[in-house]
């Protein structure tokens, strides 16, 4: 576990967008990190941590989290698997084919 990824005052969209730029390729910018932050808040992560997220919000945050990879069509990260209150998010690579998705190129 990162130091990211410690349980704090922060609001989900911060320590979600941290978790996912610590394992996105190739690493977000300062700017790239803000701009996920912001589509994540505008995802339903704008509340404190203290609160569990259910199934419905999750796949919300990895649809704002596709739409941002496509945007700017350079990044690819992991995809949210749960974030339960009072832990930190967990993630899980995307995969084709059972090998981890590249950033440039395809499979």
């Amino acid at each position: 576990m990162t130091e990211s990824h410690t349980v704090s005052t922060a609001d989900w969209a911060g320590i979600v967008a941290q978790g996912y730029a610590d394992a996105a390729a190739p690493p977000l910018t300062p700017e790239l990190l803000e701009t996920v932050r912001e589509t994540l808040r505008g995802a339903g992560l704008d509340r404190p941590q203290a609160e569990s997220l259910d199934a419905a919000t999750v796949a919300r945050v990895n649809e704002a989290l596709d739409a941002f990879e496509l945007e700017i069509n350079a990044v690819v990260g992991p995809r949210l698997a749960a974030l339960p209150a009072g832990a930190p998010p967990s993630f899980v690579q995307r995969s084709e084919a059972g090998r981890p998705l590249r950033a440039f190129g395809g499979q």
